[in-house]
């Protein structure tokens, strides 16, 4: 969400109030004073977490307090877990890899950075896979690690990742 507040003092805790009052978690906050309009207004970015249903109520509630709401973005993929790969990837046909996470419709690839460093050889790949939510990484990371186990790629996970 991006608001155009007036640069004075408690502006900031202003906007901040509603979200807390009507339940929203706040993730982020980006407020850069010095970036101020020649309406002496400031823009602040913030992410937060919040049921859809109780968008509308926020936005009303942060336009009686007199912010200007910018932009409102939404973002469903909130778990982000990356993983490396080790093996023929071009070889065993990395988009079909890809390819099964994508289709499941809850979650998906968001990066791929694959070294090759050569034909014959194992290529390494980061592989970034974002989900709704944490049930669904799991099961993302569990398709992951099947479709691994059928093209004999080996999975290296962070500690403390997924299961």
């Amino acid at each position: 969400m991006k608001l155009e507040l007036k640069d004075t003092p408690g502006q900031l805790l202003g906007a901040l109030k509603p979200i807390s009052d009507i339940g929203g978690n706040i993730i982020t906050i980006i407020h850069q004073r010095d970036q101020t309009t020649a309406e002496n207004t400031l823009t602040v970015d913030i992410v937060l977490e919040l049921p859809e249903k109780k968008l509308d109520a926020l936005i009303d509630a942060l336009r009686e307090r007199g912010c200007g709401v910018i932009r409102v973005g939404k973002e469903r993929l909130l778990q982000k877990q990356s993983l490396i790969m080790i093996g023929h990837l071009m070889h065993t046909d990395l988009t079909d890899t890809v390819d099964r996470i994508d289709q499941t419709g809850f979650a998906e690839v968001s990066e791929l950075h694959m070294v090759m460093p050569a034909i014959d050889e194992p290529s390494t790949a980061k592989i970034t896979i974002r989900a709704i939510s944490p049930e669904d990484m799991l099961h993302a990371v569990r398709i992951l690690r099947e479709v691994a186990a059928q093209k004999d790629i080996l999975i290296l996970e962070p500690l403390g990742g997924a299961e």
